[in-house]
């Protein structure tokens, strides 16, 4: 893999109000697989609701793969690469080397995402988006100007194949919980003392660095803070622009999203801000120990499968949480209805 600026972004988003035109025009989820697939889960042998959210997500796989038993026959991980300017004010704990050494790793096979992927059942593709050109340090100008942003953005639309039936995506970037930190700031108030945390373990000196350097961008871009595209523009890196775009594509596309950990919830967010429902065919696969990611998935209405102290990032909690998907279809599909079983449905209702 090159990590050099080498993608070809294919869309062509030619503005912010071009690409916003995007996000606002998203087909539905189809409500007749879902109303099946719910019928069959309430004639299987167990009480109704005793499988929790692994009923739920059979439903949701349902609606947005248009299919009333869904599958996983192409589960497809989409981890993307990129550097941030904002390292230089000593907000992490490694230097910016790293992206591109890790970025070496996962093509080595080396890399927890390597394992877990290859476990669910997922083509992994990680897609290094210009890291020799890190963004600019967002304390001085945006990270992003309009062009470089779009072409992140569509590059990461281009990146969802049209057949996968789930897409897990994932990210690699140093510096980049500042800027997911900083993009939950920007849409939701509160600044660097509310959404900044230690990202890969900064000390106490770090994270104060981290916090000043989030107060200071909010100052500095406050004039762009009413749009959450702009937002991501001035905010985010080349790795969170490409995540939104994938999460668009896959929307328009009918397929369903699993979101990793702080820094992909945190990327998708512009998108809930934009509109009520732009996110409906996304779960949270966990909730992660970053400080501030519970407080992003409630705020945007969220719900996280799972909850196992995790914080790599890299799509590794997508990765975990597609076996989950696969047990929940598993017992969707293998389980026989009480007619099948002769086993005895409720008792019927007495008489008054």
């Amino acid at each position: 893999m090159n990590p050099g600026p080498r993608y070809r972004a294919m869309t062509g988003f030619t503005s912010f109000a071009d690409l916003r035109a995007a996000c606002l025009d998203l087909p539905a989820g189809d409500d007749l697989a879902a109303a099946t697939a719910a019928r069959r889960d309430a004639f299987l042998t167990k009480p109704p609701g005793s499988l929790g959210l692994l009923e739920d997500v059979v439903v949701w796989l349902a609606r947005w793969q248009g299919r009333a038993m869904p599958r996983l026959d192409r589960v497809e991980v989409l981890v993307f690469a990129g550097n941030h300017g904002v390292v230089a004010q000593g907000v992490s704990a490694y230097p910016a080397a790293v992206t591109a050494q890790m970025v070496a790793n996962f093509a080595a096979g080396g890399a927890a995402i390597n394992q877990l992927a290859a476990e669910a059942g997922a083509n992994l593709h990680v897609i290094p988006l210009s890291l020799d050109a890190a963004t600019a340090d967002f304390t001085q100008r945006p990270a992003m100007d309009e062009a470089a942003f779009l072409a992140a953005v569509a590059a990461g639309y281009d990146a969802v194949p049209a057949a996968a039936d789930l897409v897990c995506l994932g990210e690699m970037g140093i510096g980049n919980t500042t800027a997911a930190a900083a993009i939950a700031a920007a849409l939701f108030g509160g600044g660097g003392e509310r959404w900044a945390g230690r990202g890969t373990g900064v000390d106490d000196q770090g994270l104060a660095r981290k916090r000043a350097a989030i107060d200071t961008a909010l100052t500095r871009h406050r004039p762009l803070l009413g749009d959450p595209l702009q937002v991501a523009a001035a905010f985010g890196g080349r790795e969170l622009a490409a995540i939104l775009g994938a999460t668009l594509a896959a929307r328009r596309q009918n397929i369903p999203v699993l979101i990793d950990g702080f820094v992909c919830t945190a990327a998708v967010a512009p998108l809930a801000k934009l509109g009520a429902g732009t996110l409906a065919h996304t779960w949270a696969s966990h909730v992660s120990t970053e400080a501030a990611h519970r407080a992003l998935l409630d705020a945007l209405g969220l719900t996280p499968l799972l909850d196992l102290r995790m914080r790599l990032g890299e799509a590794s909690g997508a990765a975990v949480a597609t076996l989950i998907l696969r047990a929940a279809l598993a017992c969707h599909a293998g389980m026989a209805t009480f007619a099948e079983a002769g086993v005895s449905n409720k008792l019927p209702t007495p008489s008054p």
